[in-house]
């Protein structure tokens, strides 16, 4: 492993190297640069300014889908049945995530179509400004996340903010939403793992005490437990059925 390691770094230290002569020897390629230039048109600032805006909500593009969509109820759900089931690895983690992010799409259209009709394409279009874009991507977002937020978790942030109740929850500020929301989003998690856990639970139990019985002390229940958990989770056809609350979880 040591020695393909060495080949791999050794052939980039002699690419690095041989570029700057390769870059001589092609005269005809093009050159990109990045300055600041003087403009008396105010639409290349605007434009800039955009350019600036987009980069940044790519950046942030992760966490907005991890915390202000189901993709975190999800892929918790996931884990712990991975776990509950003891298959280590299997599935991997980019099938988990992978399948967790595709169901977030499917849960998560109506949403991105009302966005993209109130918001995106009205702003495309110059119909609304900036700010009223923002606005309008809010809304869904907001009613989407209130509607799977207890009013507990609600209170709990309203309550730290110290600013009073607000006439109506569409009043509350992203600031509040989606704290409150995560940590619902954790709970409901946690309790459907938990619910996971019982029946893997109880096989491990019996495995463990037939094993005991039988005198057969050296033998790791584990071998005996999970190829019976691989077996009921297939026979009670377990995706289909995890998938569908998860998705009516939402609706």
């Amino acid at each position: 492993m040591m020695n393909k390691i060495t080949k791999i770094f050794f052939v980039l230290l002699i690419a690095i190297l041989l570029l700057p002569s390769f870059a001589k020897a092609q005269s005809t390629v093009p050159k990109v640069t990045f300055g600041l230039e003087q403009s008396s048109n105010p639409e290349d600032f605007v434009l800039t300014m955009k350019l600036v805006l987009f980069f940044t909500v790519l950046t942030l593009a992760p966490s907005i889908v991890i915390m202000m969509t189901c993709f975190t109820r999800i892929i918790i759900v996931f884990h712990f049945l991975r776990t509950a089931m003891a298959t280590q690895s299997v599935p991997s983690n980019q099938i988990l995530i992978g399948l967790a992010l595709f169901i977030t799409f499917f849960v998560m259209k109506p949403v991105i179509t009302e966005i993209n009709e109130e918001a995106v394409q009205p702003y495309v279009r110059q119909e609304i400004d900036q700010a009223q874009a923002f606005e309008n991507i809010q809304k869904p977002l907001k009613i989407f996340m209130l509607k799977q937020t207890r009013e507990k978790d609600l209170g709990l942030f309203i309550d730290l903010r110290g600013e009073g109740l607000p006439q109506s929850k569409q009043d509350l500020g992203l600031s509040v939403v989606v704290p409150a929301f995560i940590i619902s989003e954790l709970k409901t998690a946690f309790q459907i793992g938990f619910l996971l856990y019982l029946p893997m639970l109880l096989i491990d139990i019996i495995v463990a005490s037939v094993l005991l019985s039988m005198g057969m002390m050296m033998l790791p229940p584990m071998m005996i437990s999970m190829p019976m958990k691989i077996l009921l989770f297939v026979l009670v056809d377990g995706w289909y059925l995890i998938i569908e609350s998860l998705v009516e979880g939402f609706v």
